[in-house]
């Protein structure tokens, strides 16, 4: 039976107004989420499994890639993230700048890189060889990384200053004082919670962030307690996800309201046992924090 004049145009119109009320909905919607991938599950995990059966794992746990640690195996891990439709986030890369050291940095770098080419991979850098946040070593720490960062350019590769507890680079604050003098548009920022948490207190969050998000190209976030805890020395440092007292909810809203859209890494050293059951409760804590 033919439809009655004017039904097809009642549809349309109809089809239409729901998708205006549709786009009219999109901004109050959450935006696409984070990518989340693993660092450092392999250091301690009871299995010691291999990069295959690490990549697999995490596929089937949900992940969606992983960190890497030096530059050894590094082939071997994209291989084995490729075969699992995993991406590499980050490998993670130590310079010293002691002028007295007799290398820098792991001059393999200069290969490696090349492996790295259009993967949107960023080159996480601990900055070793001098007291702690001493701006002395700020000029030699510069031209260092100014090398770096024009040696990873052309593979399409980010220099991401990574803050670590008792490395000269320490401090989130380090890391954007040294960003603003590199002057390089590969090279940003990363704020690590765990660090960050034995160094600062929790109020001055929201404005540090705000301060790094110009530059803000990766998080890493655990489990922890409070920083009080963690600083006294009382509290469990790095935890899988669904434990510790400190609110990890806390920086993700904040992160969201400031506008942070690139990749957040679980940390995960040190955790012991299977990593297999450690990153099962994290991955089910992630989707729990954002489903909120």
């Amino acid at each position: 039976m033919a439809a009655p004049l004017g039904t097809g145009v009642a549809v349309r119109s109809g089809m239409q107004i729901l998708l205006a009320i549709a786009l009219l909905a999109a901004p109050c919607a959450r935006a696409a989420d984070f990518p989340f991938f693993a660092l450092c599950m392999d250091t301690h995990d009871a299995k010691k499994r291999n990069l295959q059966e690490q990549a697999r794992m995490l596929r089937e746990l949900g992940y969606d890639g992983a960190g890497h640690l030096w530059l050894a195996g590094l082939s071997e891990r994209l291989a084995t993230l490729d075969a699992a439709g995993l991406r590499l986030f980050q490998v993670y890369f130590s310079l010293n700048i002691d002028p007295a050291a007799k290398q820098a940095y792991d001059p393999e770098l200069k290969q490696a890189l090349p492996l790295l080419k259009g993967r949107d991979v960023m080159l996480a850098v601990l900055v070793t060889g001098g007291r702690p946040s001493d701006v002395t070593l700020d000029p030699r720490a510069v031209v260092l990384l100014r090398e770096i960062a024009e040696m990873a350019q052309p593979n399409g590769v980010r220099v991401v200053l990574y803050p670590h507890v008792n490395n000269w680079l320490e401090r989130v604050e380090d890391s954007i004082r040294l960003t603003r003098k590199i002057e390089r548009p590969n090279v940003g920022v990363m704020f690590n919670l765990c660090h960050w948490l034995k160094l600062d207190d929790e109020t001055h969050l929201r404005p540090l962030l705000q301060e790094a998000m110009p530059y803000l190209m990766a998080v890493s976030i655990n489990g922890t307690d409070d920083g009080a805890a963690i600083k006294s020395g009382k509290g469990k440092w790095i935890q899988p996800l669904d434990s510790g007292s400190f609110q990890v909810s806390t920086v993700l809203r904040t992160l969201e309201d400031l506008g942070y859209r690139g990749p957040v890494g679980l940390q995960c050293y040190g955790i012991p046992g299977d990593a297999r059951d450690h990153l099962a409760r994290s991955m089910a804590a992630w989707r729990k924090l954002r489903a909120h």
